[in-house]
């Protein structure tokens, strides 16, 4: 009577896990569908924001009314919300200040 009850206490967790296998088979599916779908959002967002980027820049003059080159100026948000077009090599050096600000707050 033991050994029947301890083979049947197997039985049962043996398709507990085979039930629980295809529990996580079925959200591993589910969670593939939905990176999916973020990976093709992030792409859509990041294409607008692309063209975005380049619609202001083709809209932006200096001084002289010359157009202003996105591969010389890059446009910087600031925490207060206000928006400049800076030089990148500026720009690089002011993010490895923002790098090592939030490195010594972390």
């Amino acid at each position: 009577v033991a050994a029947q009850k301890c083979r049947k206490r197997k039985l049962n967790a043996i398709l507990n896990l085979e039930e629980d296998v295809c529990n996580l088979q079925t959200q591993k599916e589910s969670l593939k569908k939905e990176h999916s779908q973020c990976s093709k959002l992030i792409n859509q967002i990041k294409q607008k924001l692309n063209n975005l980027y380049h619609d202001i820049f083709s809209r932006l003059r200096d001084d002289q009314g010359r157009p202003v080159n996105p591969r010389q100026y890059v446009i910087h948000c600031s925490s207060n919300g206000s928006v400049f077009i800076i030089p990148k090599h500026l720009a690089k050096s002011e993010q490895s200040q923002d790098n090592r600000r939030e490195q010594k707050q972390k």
